[in-house]
């Protein structure tokens, strides 16, 4: 079971990356201290501050939310099994999850946000089976009794580039105030990279609406995560009304699914994204185009297979790892056609000839659906949303698994039959209260991890998610 990390080793960390990447990180601490020492004076000789300003700022605040989420699924085609499949004759499977966001305000624009969490509980077969997997709740590790992580500790630094502000209402991780319309905002800590990057409106909280990795996420963005999806690193993004502009550098794992990031920054990625809101009919809608570049020891699908032909053993990526690169992009969208109806799409893409790093098995990958407010049929606390997935292999990786090899999510032992996994999910959701919502999900998943003899198979589930 994890050990419960403690603050000082966290805190460390974000000055010894300054030793491993010194012109970044030092650019980014003198960005922020000048701004703690200068704090006093720009009180003084700083024009007065909105009214807006004024009356909204929130020195701290505290959030927190409790999600439970329970599935099963019924029977379906299963020949052969391998180490990474879905079991046929499985119960159903349940996890919990509680998170404090804490935020203080420690000088003007610059915020520390503290998550511990607690976990307990597991994914379907151990949350493998299927690449795009059927629960965003569900990490890579799962245990009986509950433990705690400090999933995130950052500081964020805003600097406003025009006197026209945007009121920010207190959330979580969010401190209530006022936010200037075109700024500069920067991260630095422990946090996971789809906080800042591949968001979506309607797709992306797997705590308030579709649940399928493949349908909140770009699937074939293999982002720097650890087991549970948080990592270290620094993120900029650059706001001019319509167009926000975000880079990043994070850390990867030590491994291929490991649960340690490698803090060195040996393994790592870079990371851009270029949004651009606008409205269509008085719509709002947003575009995004997002890249991705990852550098660490990782084997060639390639290497594997050449290694299992000469050894007469089954296919294993961790016996050829050796410096390599992975890129890949992903793009979105999403767009209010009416109010209360919006839909989105993504597709995402990587090379495909390395294996899967921090994600999961997917090397290209088509998304996207419909959200409705309950407004249309005179139960505004409702919601509901129906979501379609189609996932893709490489050539390379389909040999891969063919030969029994394994990955991140799949590896039935073979792959004689190879189809592309289809996805569809549907929810509903109901309000109880302002702090309690229930939701009722069903997804529909064929050819589960690319196997054609394997499936279909469908999946209820059942939603608890409070918050204050």
């Amino acid at each position: 079971m994890p050990t419960v990390p403690v603050c000082r080793p966290h805190l460390k960390l974000l000055f010894t990356m300054s030793t491993q990447y010194s012109r970044l990180c030092r650019f980014l601490f003198l960005l922020a201290s000048c701004t703690f020492w200068q704090g006093a004076e720009a009180q003084s000789t700083a024009p007065a501050a909105s009214a807006l300003e004024v009356t909204a700022a929130e020195l701290f605040n505290v959030h927190g939310q409790l999600t439970v989420v329970t599935q099963q699924h019924g029977g379906f085609a299963s020949p052969y099994m391998g180490s990474n499949s879905l079991r046929p004759d499985e119960g159903s499977k349940e996890t919990v999850d509680g998170t404090l966001f804490l935020g203080l305000r420690l000088w003007r624009n610059g915020e520390l946000y503290i998550n511990p969490e607690f976990d307990q509980g597991y994914g379907l077969s151990g949350t493998t089976g299927v690449a795009g997997f059927t629960s965003g709740a569900a990490y890579k590790v799962g245990h009986d009794s509950a433990y705690g992580r400090l999933q995130r500790l950052f500081l964020r630094q805003t600097y406003a580039l025009d006197d026209e502000m945007d009121r920010v209402e207190s959330g979580p991780n969010a401190l209530a105030g006022a936010s200037s319309k075109q700024k500069l905002t920067l991260t630095l800590g422990k946090f996971s990279v789809v906080d800042i990057f591949d968001s979506n409106s309607y797709a992306h909280d797997p705590r308030a609406d579709f649940l399928n990795w493949a349908v909140i996420d770009g699937a074939a963005f293999d982002y720097a995560a650890d087991a549970w999806g948080y990592t270290y690193g620094i993120a900029a993004e650059w706001t001019q009304r319509d167009w926000t502009w975000r880079g990043g550098f994070f850390a990867r794992s030590t491994e291929p699914n490991a649960e340690s990031i490698d803090r060195t920054f040996n393994q790592r990625e870079w990371v851009a994204e270029l949004e651009h809101r606008h409205e269509w009919r008085g719509h709002p809608g947003t575009l995004r185009m997002l890249v991705f570049l990852n550098q660490a020891r990782m084997a060639y699908y390639a290497d594997a297979v050449a290694l299992a032909l000469a050894s007469g053993q089954n296919a294993d990526t961790s016996h050829v790892r050796h410096r390599a690169s992975k890129t890949g992009f992903v793009l979105g969208a999403e767009q209010e056609l009416a109010k209360d109806v919006g839909v989105f799409a993504r597709f995402s893409r990587n090379r495909g000839d390395t294996e899967a790093y921090d994600f999961t098995d997917v090397n290209q990958s088509l998304s996207g659906g419909l959200s409705v407010q309950g407004n249309l049929w005179s139960q505004p606390a409702h919601r509901a949303g129906v979501a379609f997935a189609v996932n893709g292999l490489s050539k390379e990786a389909r040999a891969y698994f063919a030969a029994g090899g394994a990955g991140i999510l799949i590896g039935d032992g073979q792959l004689p039959h190879y189809a592309t996994e289809q996805i569809l999910e549907l929810y509903y959701t109901i309000a109880v209260s302002k702090a309690l919502t229930v939701t009722a999900d069903f997804q529909h998943v064929g050819n589960p991890a690319y196997n054609l003899d394997r499936g279909p198979v469908s999946i209820a589930g059942l939603r608890l998610h409070a918050e204050f």
